[in-house]
């Protein structure tokens, strides 16, 4: 009885860890903080989690411990002769231990083993996957063991039962923490976190809303390339920017203004002036010569048909 409440106990302490682990690993660094929490919980050689889709078993993104680059590609490589697989998908949310699929001789004998586990000398494995119903991803959370005599046990397998719909959690609260303490959250402005093929990781709803009135027959993927990072694209009447995130893109969609059709710089220049800054100390914290800020503001004039630097001003901070 005192076992098992000792287990209870740590397993609390650990899901509360977790979701503290925002304020210590940045999300780019998260689930690889997170694997290495639960390689503590239930020991394990290696880990890996994958997340992607179904149809294509395919990883969009991976993140492993204890194991070289190469070894996710291996995976997906050899998913067709898996048969660990076909039994993770049936039973979502439940650890699948390799040896309620085939005993250790059959294991052994297998392609499987040979091309996939062998050359990393993984002998134990015990799988959890996941299916997140907002975004469609599949994800998948896997823990090795080397030596052959530490079987995973009962008591470990009901530990990852119980952790695993919190590590995704945990990740999910880790961008959204992020969001309110380190960017520059504008109204009316919606922010995703997207992989490479444009699936969406997290969004907030007002991301989805935009998107909606935009691209009403939108599918479950962005309706546009993900932008390279740092740039600014326009689609349709949304604006789009970019920051990479580890192996994933932070998004941003907003309304296109006026202001949105002007270059980088002179959209500094803007900022600047409308902040009553003269042309001296403009150029001065720009970097550029007061000419060159004076050519700028011409030109920002013509293209927003204002006259002053009051009118410009009011583009910039609207009055209510």
């Amino acid at each position: 009885m005192d076992a098992r409440a000792d287990t209870h106990n740590a397993t609390d302490t650990f899901i509360a860890k977790l979701y503290g682990g925002a304020l210590v690993a940045p999300p780019a660094r998260f689930r690889t903080w997170a694997l290495e929490q639960v390689s503590k919980l239930i020991p394990c050689d290696a880990a890996l989690w994958g997340s992607g889709t179904a149809t294509d078993l395919r990883f969009h993104t991976t993140t492993t411990i204890g194991l070289p680059e190469e070894f996710p590609k291996r995976l997906e490589d050899t998913a067709g002769i898996n048969p660990l697989l076909p039994k993770i998908v049936a039973n979502l949310g439940s650890p699948v231990d390799m040896e309620s699929v085939l005993d250790d001789q059959a294991f052994h004998a297998s392609e499987i083993y040979k091309k996939a586990f062998a050359p990393f000398r993984i002998e134990r494995i015990l799988a959890t996957g996941h299916r997140d119903d907002r975004s469609g991803l599949y994800s998948l959370v896997s823990l090795y063991r080397r030596d052959p005599s530490r079987h995973f046990t009962a008591v470990e397998k009901g530990l990852q039962q119980r952790i695993t719909l919190h590590l995704f959690e945990a990740a999910s609260h880790s961008f959204f923490v992020h969001l309110m303490r380190n960017t520059d959250m504008v109204e009316g402005h919606g922010s995703a976190l997207v992989d490479r093929h444009g699936m969406y990781h997290e969004a907030q709803p007002r991301f989805h809303d935009l998107l909606d009135e935009e691209f009403p027959e939108r599918g479950i993927s962005l309706p546009f390339p993900v932008p390279q990072p740092g740039e600014r694209t326009t689609h349709g009447k949304l604006c789009v920017s970019c920051e990479k995130m580890g192996e994933l893109f932070m998004l941003q969609i907003w309304q296109a203004g006026p202001l949105d059709g002007l270059t980088s710089r002179e959209r500094e220049v803007v900022i600047s002036v409308a902040q009553g800054l003269s042309f001296k100390q403009a150029a001065r914290k720009i970097g550029i010569a007061p000419s060159t800020v004076a050519n700028h503001l011409y030109r920002i004039y013509r293209k927003l048909g204002v006259s002053s630097r009051s009118e410009l001003a009011t583009l910039v901070h609207p009055r209510g």
